[in-house]
């Protein structure tokens, strides 16, 4: 049964802003609170301490590159100035060893196989709700907290997760793989809030930072060009791009260098005896080194019915059998209609009542039910609608026969975009 996430009486932050919480500190309980350098965390610190909080910051570096488009430094120097402004204690820690032995690894070996892995998820897991939530016990505190738009309640057995009141702003997608009992020790300041609430109380409390823009794309890699920065890691090994009649178009860069769907950097435009529309990438080959792409009005052709994920992650007591949900494959998707079925491994199957564009193995499937987060896990397997059969391969079929076997709740599998 679906909970409400309570609401306490205490007011936030008493600005002309009426928002609730169920922040209440007892006898200035101290908790860390993870600085970035950005408006949120500041806000999720000024919110805290006014709420009778003892409040320290803890800026975490996870990536030491200075080529111009690392920002740490300056990051680190805007933590420093929130800090100063709210008279709080910052700390800092270096953890890019860690990050690049448990998140960019992973993150590397992902990419080298044809997947298109999601990195904040782990980042979440392993760094920040990890190492960064433990080493807070050595700050002598026993919460920690950030600014991500999520919302948690306690409930009978144990932390529950919810969806942020600011739909656009949730974050909740990235946060399904922590370890449930973690939350138990973690506060989202700003679950109750919208994004432009935010930032008018940093404004009105005065921090430096109040219009400082959104960081957007990976972390380690920010605003420099993607594929540039995963060329000095991943090899690129040229191969052959194809219409589905197998009509050679161009040549492509190397497999790890495209995902499902894209569009961008193709480079085909105009082939003769096609229509003048954009081309899509539809299938990855990797036993021929082949990039399969199709053009608008073929889309229809990357749309899957059903996927199958790695072990799930729980946010709520671990389900059995099968289950009604609202399932998200991306970030900025909204929650489909589906049916889960968990597999005797741990892992699951889903259908969808919707056929799904461009499902993508590396991705995550999260499970959503009246806006709690369930839990989820990577997507391994997608199995295409009925009558749209990309090129098949022998990979596909050893594919299809260890799903068929892996459970009885696996259904035959015709159409697979596996993970070489």
């Amino acid at each position: 049964m679906w909970h409400q996430p309570p609401n306490d009486s205490r007011t936030l932050y008493n600005r002309g802003m009426n928002q609730s919480s169920t922040m209440t500190a007892r006898s200035s309980e101290r908790v860390v609170v993870g600085l970035s350098g950005g408006v949120d965390s500041a806000v999720a610190a000024l919110l805290l301490r006014d709420a009778g909080y003892d409040v320290q910051g803890l800026f975490m570096s996870n990536w030491e590159e200075d080529d111009g488009y690392c920002t740490t430094a300056q990051d680190y120097q805007d933590a420093r100035s929130v800090a100063a402004e709210l008279g709080i204690v910052l700390h800092r820690v270096n953890f890019s060893d860690q990050y690049r032995h448990q998140v960019f690894a992973h993150f590397l070996a992902e990419y080298r196989s044809g997947r298109t892995p999601n990195p904040d998820v782990l980042c979440n897991r392993e760094i920040k709700f990890g190492l960064c939530l433990d080493y807070t016990l050595r700050l002598g505190a026993r919460l920690f907290a950030t600014g991500h738009y999520a919302r948690l309640a306690t409930l009978d057995d144990g932390p529950g997760l919810y969806q942020a009141r600011d739909a656009a702003k949730d974050q909740s997608y990235f946060l399904h793989a922590v370890v449930r009992q973690r939350y138990a020790r973690v506060l989202f300041p700003l679950g109750e809030l919208h994004k432009e609430q935010v930032r008018e109380l940093a404004r009105t409390a005065g921090l430096p930072v109040h219009d400082k823009p959104d960081s957007t794309g990976i972390c380690f890699i920010g605003e420099r060009p993607f594929a540039d920065f995963l060329g000095r890691y991943v090899q690129a090994i040229p191969g052959p791009i194809e219409a589905l009649d197998g009509r050679v178009l161009g040549q492509h860069r190397g497999l790890p260098f495209y995902t499902l769907g894209q569009r961008a950097g193709l480079a085909i435009g105009g082939a003769r005896g096609f229509a003048q529309e954009p081309w899509y990438v539809a299938h990855k080959d990797g036993a021929r080194n082949a990039l399969t792409v199709v053009q608008r009005h073929e889309q229809h052709r990357l749309e899957a019915d059903a996927v199958a994920t790695g072990p799930l992650n729980w946010l709520c007591a671990a389900r059995v059998g099968s289950f009604e949900a609202s399932v998200k494959l991306r970030y900025r998707q909204p929650g489909q209609p589906a049916s889960v079925s968990v597999r005797a491994d741990g892992s699951a199957w889903i259908e969808f009542q919707t056929p799904q564009r461009a499902a993508t193995p590396g991705q995550s499937a999260v499970f959503y039910q009246h806006g709690r987060c369930l839990g989820g896990g990577v997507v391994e397997q997608v199995r295409l609608r009925a009558g749209y059969k990309l090129s098949a391969t022998a990979h596909n079929d050893a594919s299809m026969a260890s799903m068929a076997n892996s459970s009885h709740l696996s259904p035959p599998v015709p159409d697979i975009i596996p993970h070489f």
